[in-house]
């Protein structure tokens, strides 16, 4: 079944999304013929009753300027994305929400469990956490689309990458991104050799024979790790295809309400080279 509902979740406060990643989007949704939405959220800041304040600072003014600012740059976010979504024929809807800043990955996870594919630019910070997108991967139940913040080409679904390990995460992202597949011009299959133990070495000629059976032709490539992470090897295997999205399964678990991410997840969620189609 091909996507036809796609979400995209906009970051306002206190960085916003930049509009060359949300432009990106929008291209994802018209070269796939999907409508896309968009939800952006007012972050309310809670303030302590017991907080001890200097007499000259009027803490709760301060936390509502904050929320007050908040609330606009959302508002102008969902403006901005309608106005281009609007002019690409892609305009589903806009929904603002309204939460603390901790409540946001499970506000955007209720959202995405309702479309087809949930569509995440990486966000900027310090510690590179990407509390939303790793929500989003292993709690929506959906696949997630990971944009760089910054594209570096318009996008067109020409070329695919698949991760392939033989994987549960691996199958399940191969069954899950086949809307795209059969859509795009080249497919390679890449499985990274010499990093970790692969239980067998039949599962990429299997893998081409059910995806022809799909109507997707496929080439399939082993690529020796070589002292490479898996990251590295996938990253520089996307450069030498001039892939326009990379499709692999995510692996990691949640603890704590913290999500532990694999190596290779990790890279690709809080750097992605360029698009990545992650599932759990």
């Amino acid at each position: 079944m091909p996507y036809k509902d796609l979400l995209l979740s906009l970051a306002n406060y206190p960085d916003t999304t930049p509009q060359a990643a949300v432009d990106h989007a929008i291209d994802f949704a018209g070269a796939i013929g999907a409508k896309l939405s968009a939800i952006a959220c007012e972050i309310r800041i809670a303030v302590p009753g017991s907080l001890i304040a200097p007499a000259f600072l009027n803490v709760p003014a301060m936390a509502e300027a904050e929320a007050k600012k908040g609330r606009e740059q959302a508002e102008a976010a969902l403006a901005a994305f309608e106005k281009a979504a609007q002019n690409k024929g892609v305009f589903e809807e806009r929904i603002l929400g309204r939460c603390l800043a901790p409540e946001l990955p499970g506000l955007l996870v209720e959202y995405a469990r309702l479309r087809d594919l949930t569509i995440v630019p990486a966000e900027a910070n310090d510690f590179a956490d990407q509390p939303n997108a790793e929500a989003l991967i292993f709690d929506s139940g959906r696949p997630v689309l990971v944009l760089p913040r910054e594209p570096r080409k318009s996008f067109a679904l020409n070329t695919v990458t698949v991760a392939w390990d033989f994987s549960r995460p691996a199958a399940r992202a191969v069954g899950d991104a086949l809307p795209l597949l059969t859509r795009a011009k080249r497919v390679h299959i890449v499985t990274v050799t010499n990093e970790k133990r692969i239980d067998t070495k039949r599962s990429g000629p299997e893998l081409a024979k059910h995806l022809a059976r799909h109507g997707v032709d496929v080439i399939l490539e082993a690529v020796d790790a070589a002292g490479r992470s898996i990251g590295e090897a996938l990253e520089a295997a996307t450069r030498v295809h001039d892939s326009d999205l990379l499709v692999m399964g995510a692996y990691g678990h949640s603890r704590l309400r913290e999500f532990v991410l694999g190596g290779a997840t990790r890279s690709m969620v809080t750097q992605p080279p360029l698009p990545v189609l992650l599932s759990h």
